[in-house]
């Protein structure tokens, strides 16, 4: 095989001194790929031999081999589909010089092990790699001996691969170290199980966490204390029970509702975790005594014979061994590694190395590395089978290079349909993708990843997508360590030779093949596998877990990361445990209970004398007080609290007007009434990442809605022309003689346009929309029938050339080498063309452009490019850079504005003829810019713009909308009217998110949107904070780039200003940045945040959020999982804010104070009674009263408060301010606290002190009457705070009184039973009733009259 030529650098030094300096811009070729240690036997060659071995090979540059894969010079003037292979000259050469093992012995170095870590500029390989630092050798190969190193450091060239059997032991892996995965393979370390868990707690941890987080409330762990007391004599003054039942209870409750809530959560992460996957299983092929690609003991054996027979022929064959790496670019090596078989596994299962068969619209498990891709049928409309002029060949090719268009015909694609593969021909050694290219691409979607629209080409590696899939067990991959940096990835996959396979007594004796460059021999033992060849991997090969296939296609890929390790779950915040914020406010108030507590029991110890009785110490009496009065902080309010969070629950999941609601985490249900701030992702949330292009202006006429008729009149007129053979001009070409009149028509001194001017300027534009993209059709099977789809990394493009299609004009064939539209009327083709150039988009450039050539006529489609037809370079992009690049014109920026305010996606169209003298200039000049080591992207741009992007003809101007979510415009204004201050966090594009934020109406009409984009300094920085400190009215528009830079050196300053903005929206943010947003508001605001998202990107924001809401996704459920409540639509957002959280706060504030009141006027009985008995800690009501008062004669009345309601759901939606007040807290704060302890301290005082005076101080008759008082004024003033009354509440209060009246006459052991049948009785019960209600009653009344809460004002009572 002849040498190829050398690649010099620009001025490279000459010199075999100059050369051998490790210059960072240049590689030696015997650093390029993986080369094995040279074995003992070898004769190491001297210093000289290699520096002239090294003179005579040359030098590639770094930045070249850093493209990506196979990816030519000339690869920028490439389409999409045309990454890979550079065809022609020194494309082919570099192909060479990239996996041509110069060094015989250069078989099994790890190329990739060391690419970790690489900066810019630095040394693709370890200097330990080379040959000049020998001298450290052997301190490798000692290190080797005791560790496990990476092949390249290593002196041994077998892979390290595990043993085969159950009796395997696989170490745990080191997640901070690069990994070796073998694939198809067990792998020799243990990694973790790919499971997706959003449980909080584990079977271990339960109990632990959940009992510190119920006794790290004070009344939970002050009851607790005084439940433990009663375990010592001195200080009970009761049955134990009494004390230890309530808190088992309501311990036992809160920890079975959270063990059930965590239950739910398993069993869903259980249903997410068994979706079947179809697993690609190996195994060897015994019939040829092949093995698989695993070394060692890993083979399956053959029976006794046959291995005797290939014992015999071991010796032969070893001399005999043909040259692989020659062979497998053809896709055979000889016989077959290994056969496979297709298996079902659950995602769970999926382990490291594994090979996955995925499909169209399924999502990605695990992390994986894209080996193959192949689409499941022609999935391409052929464009020559409808209509006359449909009959001709397809040209044969396009060259890269403009002056050789016919490089060699296309792929063609196999339709075999054979299932097993141990080595015959399938769909997946022969389909290729869709653009009949040689190498496999995929389309994926990554909007529940990073939030991103735009779909993302993936591509298989070249070396394995012309492998067979029977050879994969020889593929060896090296990747990095585990990181959650989604858009960056270093790795390097590796084809290893078939080991052999001799058990003769010359095995591993020396012998080997010949080197394919000639030379020594390379030693080989056996089972032994070296390294062929070596490609380095980029994030353009890989798919990460939770992205969606989104290609007609089959792709064949290898899991590297799984569970835990994937970038999903890197970005992705462990759960936490929620608390509301009524929690909190209820504990802060039960430490001043115990505080009243505590002053009431030294006091009245101290009333009597601290002197020490002959039954008691002083502290005694006051551990007893503090044991009598424990009601004060009543245990039974956790327990009523969390049975109403129960209720409001049930309520939410049955609420027909948001059906589909699920309540994930019911113990925080109040907190959806006390939401002031809202993080909202767009994608998905907001919008549904449908594009429709609702608007085109063509200068002076513009088109929308039922105008598009119009336009399609145009279109068939246009287009109607039938091509009349190879020596006439199609209609379709853009220099017919419509386009004639226009050009007249541009002139200023022409007459107004007529009608057929118009016509001819819209035929020019939806022309120029239906080829200037990159987009590709397919072929889907659709109930039978077959329907074209089309897949584009951008919905943009999809939608513009949809709408072409529904105008007239359809695109029914796109391949890297050109394209063909139809006629939808006619069915005809009217146009076709040869791609020449495509300026694919950046976010950068915000713009993508196309080089076509015309070809008149289908006998002329592989003319040279001579012959062909008309060149014509088209353009699209945003109005910002488009408007310097088009000629002038007093239009342009003036209908984008109109646009923009109505929240479309403006993209400005336009066109250029080339002569073909111009554009072999521009191709030179750009093929000698994209080989230059120095400023190559500044001289490419130079040549684009000096050649191509000048002076346009402006076409005109399409509008796209981002269709909304239902309702989406009325549900913000609703919560922006309730106070509610709204951000958008997406990790999309600045342009789509301002857009997006317009026709959503987040931002409004007229409104300064402040834009900060791509901020690198701190002054600039500054500034912008000082002008927003000037202008609090404006909307924040700010990238991730900039927000980092803010939340690094201004966070204070920054969060500070931002939470008054009135809208904020954040783009290009990544799943941590959505996080730290979140809790950064929460630390400094002390508010309650809502994070509302529906992709896995969103599941970090919404787990640091107060209230996380899910919106189930189309591709995914994972945000719906891990959040507390999940809703189907964003819309239904609104009633679980203004309404159930409306009710849930209120209803438990108003609960809390009853509880508290019902056991701190008890407590008030306690202490006049106290006082009576001479200060004596004597209980006033012992065992079933003290238990029996807070169970079955209050707590049924008191909990039925849960259904009142103040204002229906109607007014609560109509008067969205009234949610303001909820999230001040005026429904429980220490206001009303104490307004309840005033009303407990004068009722317990007037019920015990009058029951006292008028019975008698002591004795069951004075206990008859106070109990009975008690019970029948809770009941009373249960009924007086009744806003709705609703039927349950009548029969809880009814009942209830029944129920206290039928135990009477069982409680004689308390009560005296005949004194009750008395008058007196019930004479002195209804006037102590009178005394402690009407007060109350009365001055109630006077502040609804003097000041009436606002509900009362929009009810109108």
């Amino acid at each position: 095989m002849p040498s190829s030529p050398s690649y010099h650098q620009p001025n490279a030094p000459d010199s075999p001194e100059d050369s051998d300096s490790e210059s960072d811009l240049e590689i030696e070729l015997q650093e390029l790929g993986p080369a094995t240690t040279p074995s003992p036997q070898r004769p190491r060659r001297s210093r000289e031999g290699q520096r002239t071995e090294r003179e005579r090979r040359g030098q590639i540059p770094l930045r070249n081999l850093r493209m990506g894969g196979l990816r030519g010079l000339g690869g920028r003037r490439k389409g999409y589909g045309e990454l890979g292979p550079a065809h022609g000259g020194e494309g082919e050469d570099l192909h060479e010089l990239l996996y041509d093992a110069e060094d015989p012995g250069a078989s099994t170095r790890d190329s990739g092990a060391s690419l970790g870590n690489f900066e810019d500029d630095a040394p693709l390989l370890h200097p330990l790699t080379t040959g000049r630092h020998r001298g450290q050798e052997s301190v490798i190969s000692r290190l080797g001996s005791k560790m496990r190193l990476p092949s390249f450091l290593s002196t041994a060239s077998r892979p390290a691969t595990p043993t085969e059997g159950p009796e395997l032991e696989q170490e745990q892996d080191d997640p901070t170290a690069t990994r070796t995965v073998l694939v198809g393979q067990v792998q020799a370390l243990r990694f973790p199980a790919n499971a997706v868990s959003n449980a909080k707690y584990t079977p271990w941890s339960f109990l632990p966490i959940t009992l510190y987080t119920e006794f790290s409330f004070f009344f939970n762990l002050y009851y607790l204390m005084v439940a433990l007391s009663q375990i010592i004599p001195a200080l009970r003054v009761g049955y134990l029970s009494t004390y230890i039942a309530p808190l088992a209870f309501v311990v036992s409750v809160v920890l079975g509702k959270e063990a059930l809530d965590d239950i739910a959560r398993r069993r869903r992460d259980a249903e997410a975790n068994s979706e079947g996957y179809a697993v690609l299983r190996f195994k060897s092929a015994p019939e040829h005594g092949v093995r698989t690609g695993r070394s060692g003991s890993q083979s399956m054996h053959a029976p006794r014979g046959m291995r005797r027979g290939w014992d015999r022929r071991s010796e032969e064959r070893l001399s005999e061994i043909p040259e692989e790496d020659e062979t497998v670019d053809s896709g055979i090596a000889g016989r077959p590694t290994a056969s496979y078989f297709e298996t079902i596994t659950k995602s769970r299962d999926i382990k490291v190395g594994d090979i996955l068969k995925l499909g169209k619209d399924q999502r990605v498990p695990a992390d994986v590395i894209i080996l193959k891709s192949y689409t499941n049928d022609s999935a391409v409309l052929n464009p020559y089978q409808e209509g006359d002029d449909l009959s001709a060949q397809e040209p044969e090719g396009v060259s890269d290079d403009p002056t050789n268009p016919a490089s060699g015909p296309p792929a063609k694609m196999s339709t075999a349909t054979e299932v097993e593969g141990s080595g015959n021909v399938t769909p997946t050694e022969n389909m290729l993708s869709a653009d009949g290219g040689g190498i496999g691409e995929s389309f994926i979607r990554t909007d529940q990843l990073d939030g991103e629209t735009d779909w993302k080409l993936r591509l298989a590696s070249p070396l394995t997508q012309s492998l067979e899939t029977s050879e994969f067990t020889r593929l060896r991959i090296v990747a990095g360590k585990p990181d959650k940096k989604v858009n960056e990835f270093i790795g390097t996959i590796e084809l290893l030779s078939k080991p052999l396979h001799s058990h003769g007594p010359r095995a591993g004796r020396g012998e080997g093949r010949p080197s394919r460059n000639g030379g020594s021999l390379v030693p080989r033992d056996e089972g032994e596998m070296v390294t062929l060849k070596s490609t380095p991997l980029t994030v353009d090969n890989t798919a990460w877990a939770n992205t969606v296939i989104a290609s007609n296609c089959t792709t064949l890929a290898v899991v590297v990361y799984t569970g835990s390790q994937t970038r999903q779950a890197l970005s992705t915040s462990p759960s936490r445990s929620k608390v509301g914020l009524l929690e909190y406010e209820i504990n802060s108030l039960t430490k001043i209970l115990f505080i009243l507590t505590l002053a009431i029991s030294v006091t009245l110890v101290a009333l009597k004398g601290i002197e020490s009785t002959s039954s008691r110490k002083w502290y005694v009496s006051i551990m007893r007080f503090l044991v009598l009065f424990s009601t004060i902080i009543p245990i039974s309010l956790r327990v009523n609290l969390d049975m109403g969070k129960t209720v409001y629950a049930w309520f939410i999941e049955r609420d027909d007007g948001i059906k589909g609601t699920v309540v994930r985490t019911s113990t925080i249900p109040e907190e959806l009434g006390r939401v002031e701030y809202l993080l909202s992702d767009k994608t998905g949330t907001l919008t549904q990442n449908e594009m429709d292009l609702r608007k085109i202006h063509v200068g002076t006429v513009s088109y929308a809605n039922e105008a598009m008729d119009e336009v399609s009149s145009y279109v068939r007129q246009g287009f109607s022309i039938p091509s009349s053979g190879a020596n006439q001009p199609s209609a379709s070409t853009p220099s017919a003689s419509a386009y004639s009149a226009l050009t007249a028509a541009n002139n200023p001194s022409a007459h107004v346009r007529t009608r057929r001017e118009i016509g001819s300027r819209v035929r020019d534009v939806v022309l120029a929309l239906a080829l200037c993209h990159n987009v590709t059709p397919t072929l889907e099977d659709d109930n039978g029938n077959s329907v074209i789809t089309y897949q584009a990394s951008s919905p943009d493009e999809i939608a513009i050339v949809k709408w072409t299609e529904s105008v007239g004009l359809r695109l029914v064939h796109r391949d890297r080498k050109g394209m063909t539209l139809q006629s939808v009327s006619t069915g005809l083709v009217v146009a076709r063309v040869r791609i020449l150039d495509v300026f694919p988009f950046t976010s950068e450039g915000k713009r993508m452009g196309v080089i076509i050539q015309f070809v008149e006529s289908s006998e002329s489609s592989a003319t040279p490019i001579e012959e062909a037809g008309e060149i014509w370079f088209y353009q699209k992009g945003a109005d910002t850079v488009m408007a310097s690049i088009v000629a002038a014109n007093d239009w342009l920026d003036e209908e984008t504005a109109n646009m923009a305010r109505e929240g479309l996606r403006t993209l400005v169209v336009g066109r250029k003829k080339l002569s073909l003298q111009r554009y072999r200039e521009f191709a030179s000049n750009y093929k000698q810019a994209s080989l230059s080591l120095v400023g190559r992207e500044a001289g490419m741009a130079k040549a684009v713009g000096q050649y191509l992007e000048c002076d346009l003809e402006l076409l005109g101007v399409t509008g796209v909308e981002d269709k909304l979510q239902k309702d989406v415009k009325p549900s913000l204004e609703l919560l922006r009217n309730a106070g509610i201050k709204i951000w958008m966090l997406t990790g999309d594009k600045v342009e789509t998110a301002r857009c997006v934020a317009v026709s959503a109406k987040l931002v409004a009409r007229g409104q300064y949107v402040h834009t900060i984009a791509k901020l690198k300094r701190k002054d600039l920085a500054e500034d912008s904070l000082n002008f927003l400190r000037s202008k609090t009215d404006a909307c924040l528009l700010i990238d991730g780039e900039s927000l980092s830079l803010f939340l690094t050196h201004y966070r204070d300053s920054f969060i500070s200003l931002a939470v008054l903005l009135p809208a904020v929206i954040a783009c290009r943010c990544s799943p941590n940045q959505k996080a730290e947003i979140a809790k950064l508001i929460r630390a400094y605001t002390k508010k309650r945040i809502c994070c509302i998202g529906d992709g896995g990107n969103d599941v970090s924001m919404i787990q640091a959020a107060d209230v996380g809401v899910g919106i189930v996704g189309k591709e995914g459920r994972q945000a719906s999982l891990a959040a507390d409540f999940s809703i189907d639509q964003f819309c239904h957002l609104t009633k679980l804010l203004v309404w159930h959280g409306r009710n849930s706060y209120k209803r438990s504030a108003k609960l809390a104070q009853f509880v508290i009141h019902r056991g701190l006027i008890i407590s008030v009985c306690q202490t006049m009674f106290s006082i009576a008995s001479s200060f004596e800690p004597i209980a006033l009501y012992k065992n079933w009263l003290l238990v029996g008062y807070a169970t079955v004669y209050t707590m049924f009345p008191v909990f039925s408060l849960v259904l009142d309601k103040d204002v229906d759901e109607g007014l609560a939606n109509l008067y969205p301010e009234l949610y303001k007040e909820l999230t001040e807290g005026r429904s429980l704060s220490y206001r009303t606290f104490f307004v309840w302890v005033f009303i407990s301290i004068y009722q317990g005082g007037m019920i015990q002190g009058l029951s006292q005076i008028l019975v008698d101080v002591q004795g069951p008759k004075m206990v008859s009457v106070s109990f009975t008082v008690l019970v029948i004024n809770e009941l009373i003033m249960v009924a007086l705070e009744i806003t709705t009354w609703h039927p349950v509440m009548i029969f809880t209060l009814i009942g209830t009184a029944l129920l206290y009246l039928g135990t009477i006459p069982f409680l004689g052991e308390y009560f005296d039973l005949a004194f009750i049948i008395s008058v007196g009785f019930w004479w002195r019960v209804l006037a102590i009733l009178a005394i402690s209600l009407v007060p109350p009653y009365a001055v109630k009344l006077i502040r609804r009259t003097l000041k009436p809460p606002s509900y009362r004002k929009v009810r109108g009572i």
